[in-house]
């Protein structure tokens, strides 16, 4: 072979002492990436019952605030317009699960009795604005209006066809004459025609309004609008959203609409128009907190569909209740804990998530929040955290408010940002302190006055981290501290 033969020619004619027989046995010995991974036996059955996303046939103990939802919502499968109900309580209490679970109780009794009653979902923590509130119920009821028409068409064009070789086809119908049916037809076809979707920005909000307004009305319905997390709605645009859709039903022709708010936020209608207050809290339905017990109950009853059998020692359950119960009862914290200890023990390949399981997941979720909570802290108390974690990391310990705002100025300088005044400093380390990302603890100096002496409550490494992913705190050059000689040490 000679040297000017592409290179694709040389290395196909070259003989190999390796046989691909071989290989290919080498391959099966050594197992793939995941094999290894998937040789254990599974923990879970079903890990998808322990996501907050997932509504159980069942809900522990909250049984009185179910009925009372119930008791209100029945009113739609009459036809009337069920009153608008508020939902509060902490996070984690069981509010949105039981919402939804009455709601698709709701939907399935109303297609069993043939009653026009449609409940829509929307997590406003997500779709916060009033425009986007609006324009995601209007897409929804365009979508159905249209099934509703297509569906209509093809029946009256199944009538038609039967009406051409039986004269008495149209005989206990609504229609007189073919001419009718087709007239009707042409309608249809126009409505979906004109069944425009609102786009998610663009359009002016009265027209948003006036889209959403005839979709709702098309047909005879009742529409249940469940607003999750109503209080970031109000937060963010006011309660104009809350105002309109509650004085809807005075102009509506063919459907009655009715409210659910759920709020973890007691006190968010002290900042409602009085007229909304007063028309949206018809019905108020509080969810106090689960105790130890109450939250045991539910982990043993999602514990059954969650794990396979005899998967969780007997101190598992009862240790993630008393976690969760210092939580102020949080449901949603215990299921967590659970599944990570679930998740932590796959990995270790173990047969069985023990106490020790549980206390790393207890960890890894408050390390996980505490790197959250840095992560969406506005950019200057990023920056006072930034200068006590500098620092720290040169061994400085019980550091006080001068220390780190000399550090902060310097830091401003860095990134070209307005420094506050030391004033204001000393709030945003208490607000960490609030946050538990620092300890901050005031203490005399007797002659010298009173400071507050400040440590680190997160882990360095972590924080820096988090830190330095921000785009503007990444440009941050290694800045060595300043300390001044203190008189007491």
């Amino acid at each position: 072979m000679t040297d000017d033969e592409p290179n694709g020619r040389r290395t196909a004619n070259r003989d190999f002492d390796v046989e691909l027989d071989d290989v290919l046995d080498e391959e099966e010995d050594e197992g793939g990436l995941f094999d290894d991974l998937l040789s254990g036996e599974p923990i879970f059955e079903n890990k998808e019952v322990l996501r907050p996303s997932y509504t159980p046939h069942e809900l522990p103990h909250r049984n009185e605030q179910i009925n009372n939802m119930a008791t209100i919502l029945v009113a739609a499968l009459r036809g009337e317009t069920p009153s608008n109900i508020l939902i509060y309580g902490k996070t984690g209490t069981g509010k949105t699960a039981s919402a939804k679970y009455v709601s698709q109780e709701l939907e399935n009794t109303s297609r069993k009795y043939d009653v026009p009653c449609e409940v829509e979902y929307i997590n406003c923590e997500v779709t916060d604005t009033q425009y986007r509130v609006l324009a995601q119920l209007a897409n929804t009821f365009i979508e159905q209006n249209r099934d509703y028409a297509r569906e209509r068409v093809r029946e009256l064009e199944d009538l038609l066809a039967e009406s051409d070789g039986d004269p008495n086809a149209l005989a206990d119908t609504e229609f007189t004459d073919e001419r009718d049916v087709e007239q009707r037809i042409e309608e249809f076809e126009r409505d979906l025609e004109d069944m425009e979707e609102v786009p998610m920005t663009g359009w002016p909000t009265d027209r948003v309004y006036s889209v959403f307004f005839d979709a709702v009305d098309y047909v005879e319905r009742v529409a249940v609008i469940m607003l999750d997390e109503i209080d970031k709605l109000v937060e963010k645009s006011g309660d104009d959203t809350l105002y309109n859709l509650s004085r809807m039903n005075s102009e509506l022709t063919n459907s009655r609409v009715s409210i659910i708010g759920i709020s973890n936020d007691l006190k968010f209608t002290d900042f409602l128009d009085p007229r909304v207050k007063s028309s949206l809290g018809e019905e108020e339905i509080v969810f106090p907190p689960y105790d130890a017990n109450q939250l045991r109950d539910i982990l043993q009853h999602r514990s059954t569909d969650a794990f396979k059998a005899d998967a969780l020692s007997e101190d598992v359950i009862p240790l993630c209740a008393a976690f969760a119960a210092q939580e102020h009862g949080d449901a949603r914290r215990a299921l967590d804990l659970l599944r990570t200890a679930g998740e932590l023990a796959e990995r270790d390949q173990a047969d069985v998530v023990t106490e020790e399981h549980v206390r790393r997941a207890q960890d890894k979720i408050e390390l996980d929040r505490v790197v959250e909570v840095v992560r969406t802290l506005p950019t200057q108390s990023k920056l006072v955290l930034f200068a006590i974690m500098m620092l720290e990391k040169h061994g400085v310990h019980n550091i006080n408010t001068g220390e780190v705002y000399n550090i902060y100025k310097t830091l401003c300088d860095e990134i070209d940002a307005d420094v506050l005044t030391q004033r204001r400093v000393t709030d945003l380390i208490s607000e960490l302190d609030m946050l538990g990302i620092v300890n901050a603890v005031v203490v005399s100096k007797g002659r010298y006055g009173r400071t507050k002496e400040i440590n680190l409550s997160v882990p360095i490494d972590e924080t820096e981290a988090v830190l330095q992913a921000d785009s503007r705190l990444g440009d941050i050059e290694d800045v060595t501290p300043f300390v001044q000689a203190r008189f007491d040490n």
